[in-house]
């Protein structure tokens, strides 16, 4: 049966929602096949695959290629798909074509848009023109450049009292879920317990109502920065790099083909 919005909405009271990032055709496969609730085409694949240092460079063609290539997989996961850097603080217009394109080209049901209270009601116009919008607060990888980098938030009240006005205003505005990123663990309990939507989390500890990690990053298969709070249940890095180097001496002494 294929995922929606209401499932993952209605998962809240049932069980933790499982989700992850995926690019491309065979690991949104293999995701799926797997039995994950939710695969995010998230702007990662810019830090991930295509050798960014941020976020900040993808572009909404970018998305559209990978977005695509992840709904060929006819994954039965609910498929979302990120708003890349600076589109959702553009007009009103622009920001909903590109959520067409997304979702009549790339084959998305619904869009993740990085932001609080601040773009809420450009949230609630989409929600309210029949887009699904997955809420993402805390921290906002497309503003690294604006953070000087990469922080958990929480720690102090002012802080916290944003991250729960940020929650409250994304579910008023219609959010089917909200992801928080990098934010203290009892804090994010907190807003999980008063939110009647789910709560996904990713760097956020325990007690949200779900969580995601990016594919890679629990795959062994990034080169790059690894977070401190992913556990890696795999090693395919090593694992490639080892079959690369077979392949390698196999020709080399003639092994291949044999």
């Amino acid at each position: 049966m294929k995922i929606t919005t209401k499932t993952i909405s209605s998962l809240k009271a049932e069980r933790p929602i499982v989700a992850v990032t995926a690019y491309d055709t065979p690991t949104a496969a293999y995701a799926d096949a797997a039995g994950v609730d939710l695969i995010l085409v998230g702007d990662s694949v810019g830090t991930t695959q295509l050798g960014f240092e941020t976020t900040v460079p993808v572009t909404l063609e970018m998305m559209l290629h990978h977005t695509a290539a992840v709904a060929r997989a006819q994954p039965k996961a609910l498929l979302v798909a990120d708003i890349p850097f600076a589109i959702a603080h553009d007009d009103f217009s622009k920001l909903l074509d590109a959520c067409r394109q997304l979702m009549q080209a790339g084959g998305a049901q619904a869009v993740k848009i990085e932001g609080g209270a601040a773009l809420a009601p450009k949230i609630a116009q989409l929600i309210a023109a029949g887009i699904p919008v997955l809420g993402h607060f805390g921290l906002l990888p497309q503003n690294v450049h604006q953070l000087g980098g990469y922080r958990k938030f929480g720690r102090g009240e002012a802080e916290k009292s944003a991250l729960v006005e940020d929650a409250i205003a994304l579910q008023k505005a219609g959010c089917f879920a909200v992801l928080c990123e990098m934010i203290d663990g009892t804090v994010a309990g907190a807003i999980a317990n008063e939110l009647k939507v789910p709560l996904i989390g990713i760097g956020s500890g325990p007690h949200c109502d779900g969580q995601i990690l990016v594919c890679n990053d629990l795959l062994g298969y990034n080169a790059g920065y690894i977070p401190s709070f992913v556990k890696q249940y795999a090693q395919l890095g090593a694992a490639a790099q080892k079959a690369f180097a077979d392949f390698a001496a196999e020709v080399r002494n003639g092994k291949f083909p044999s």
